[in-house]
């Protein structure tokens, strides 16, 4: 009998509100009093952040508060009943908006139950997936942080007519579903009071403020460190034999590489004048082993001089041979520049031995078989000596044409050496800054 009884007087109080009431009109006394609205807002997910267009998803509850001055009654006289939750369409509601929303759709709360109390206030709850444009500044990708504002006001009424407030002074975060990409720092909410041009009157809003920090483990293990181990291979082609015919296409495969990771950093982020860090570091990474390769060309030129090479000069024989030399570690001029030494050696071996032993046997044949005395013919001598002369002169052009050779190659391979650790420097000092902005 008690739940009849609340039945029908529930029945009885919303038919006796509700008979003369307006929705259209804001319920005060007195038109000239200001309505006070108290607003909250709880962040329950973020959805998405579109850094290129620069949009922000979330899913909000948003809750609005204010005292109705024509839906009062007496409880006692309806069998105590305090409280009523009817459709929010039967009751006037602020037309509180998000200022700055990027949905094409410009969809509004949903239509839910508002909670009216029996001394005239009204209490609103209800969710809203919203799309807010935000201000993406990705100087430091991937170990940047955004602040996303996201400000509700009234569309109509004016701050003479309605009296915004936030009721909190950060936004409710007890609720908030984890985002796997996307750390919340905090939500502080401020209320201000702006003119705009078209109007005299004050508008009132409130801002939330909400404070991103990114999870960059996602983009240190997909980005970072795949570039920074790709880098570390550019100095090495330095240390490549120069015979091998591959120091240039190392450097060109990385370069590819290179430029294969920075168009994935590109079209994810907005076409800004502000280059990311991560993109920073592969412009001087590219930069750095496009110099590198242009050395490696300058160097295996060194290296195949010919036979026709001049000299090395002097200055470069005391810089480069002695002193370059024992700083890089390089104390030989290699297997390619001995062999032409011991092949000398050989030869040289050779001749001395077969040169001199047969000629005074075919001198002794030819003087046996012309009749002509050995002491006093000196024609066999004069020829042999004159062959023997250019034997010598064209094995002293060769050895020294092997020498000056070797000198160039020595010369090839230091300077190998001290590019390779350069760029070794470079690229460590390099990482060590991207993540010391990063830290």
């Amino acid at each position: 009998g008690c739940r009849g009884a609340q039945g029908r007087f529930a029945y009885k109080l919303l038919r006796d509100l509700f008979t003369n009431y307006s929705s259209a009109l804001r319920p005060v006394e007195d038109t000239e009093r200001v309505l006070n609205v108290t607003l909250q807002v709880t962040l329950s997910q973020i959805i998405d952040m579109d850094e290129r267009n620069q949009v922000l998803t979330s899913y909000l509850w948003v809750r609005q508060a204010w005292l109705d001055a024509h839906l009062t009654w007496d409880k006692d006289a309806y069998d105590g009943i305090d409280s009523i939750r009817i459709p929010s369409s039967y009751v006037w509601r602020p037309d509180i908006i998000l200022y700055n929303n990027a949905d094409d759709h410009f969809g509004g709360s949903m239509e839910t139950n508002v909670v009216l109390r029996s001394d005239g206030h009204i209490m609103w709850d209800s969710p809203a997936i919203t799309k807010s444009s935000c201000k993406v500044d990705v100087s430091y990708f991937p170990f940047d942080g955004q602040q996303c504002r996201l400000t509700f006001g009234s569309w109509t009424y004016n701050g003479n007519q309605i009296d915004l407030r936030n009721q909190l002074d950060t936004g409710d975060l007890t609720d908030f579903v984890e985002n796997v990409e996307w750390e919340v720092l905090g939500m502080p909410a401020t209320r201000n009071v702006i003119t705009y041009g078209c109007c005299s009157e004050p508008y009132p809003d409130v801002t939330y403020t909400l404070l991103l920090r990114r999870r960059a483990s996602f983009y240190i293990f997909n980005l970072l460190l795949p570039c920074i181990m790709v880098s570390f291979l550019a100095p090495l082609g330095f240390y490549l034999p120069a015979d091998s015919g591959e120091k240039v296409s190392l450097g060109v495969t990385v370069l590819l590489a290179l430029t294969v990771f920075q168009l994935l950093v590109a079209e994810s982020m907005p076409p800004s004048e502000s280059v990311p860090l991560i993109g920073k570091y592969y412009i001087a990474t590219m930069t750095m082993i496009t110099a590198s390769t242009a050395l490696t060309i300058f160097i295996m030129n060194i290296h195949h001089c010919g036979p026709g090479a001049r000299p090395v000069p002097p200055w470069a024989r005391w810089f480069i041979l002695h002193h370059m030399a024992r700083l890089c570690c390089v104390y030989e001029v290699g297997e390619s520049c001995k062999s032409p030494r011991r092949a000398l050696g050989e030869w040289a071996g050779r001749g001395e031995v077969g040169g001199p032993g047969e000629s005074p046997v075919e001198g002794e044949v030819g003087a046996e078989a012309g009749g002509c005395p050995r002491d006093h013919c000196l024609c066999h001598h004069d020829g042999l000596l004159r062959n023997v002369g250019y034997i010598a002169s064209c094995f002293r052009r060769h050895r020294a044409t092997q020498r000056r050779t070797g000198e160039w190659k020595k010369v090839a391979k230091v300077m190998d050496r001290f590019f390779m650790w350069i760029f070794f420097l470079m690229v460590f000092l390099m990482s060590m800054l991207v993540l010391g902005n990063a830290a």
